[in-house]
């Protein structure tokens, strides 16, 4: 195998990007909160969250950089969003990774099977 080549595909590389970005509780905590807003959420993220405003700006562009949020700076105001074509191809990415079967749908049986 020539130094250039990889062994997994490029679905791989965007999967673990997403999910690196879905490391943090508090990066899903914004995720959910901006997923639920009808528009571009252009208030103040750090009051949402019991956590310094340096902080949330790190979790903030950890999520930007992974292409799960985009953002408008226009100060005094910064508008965040959900990146709508990113968001879906994670849920498709995520739901391949684990199988279109929730977890909670196999029964233990099933689990203790695999294990023994």
């Amino acid at each position: 195998m020539s130094a250039k080549s990889k062994p997994y595909p490029a679905e791989d590389e965007k999967t673990a990007r997403y999910a690196k970005a879905l490391g943090h509780p508090a990066r899903i905590f914004i995720l959910r909160f901006l997923d639920k807003q009808c528009a571009c959420f252009a208030g103040n993220i750090v009051e949402q969250l019991p956590i310094a405003a340096s902080t949330v700006s790190q979790h903030l562009n950890e999520l930007k950089d992974a292409g799960l949020i985009q953002g408008e700076v226009n100060p005094p105001t910064i508008k965040y969003c959900i990146n709508r074509p990113n968001w879906e191809e994670a849920k498709v990415l995520f739901g391949d990774l684990f199988g279109h079967e929730p977890a909670a749908a196999k029964s233990a049986t099933d689990t203790e099977k695999c294990c023994l």
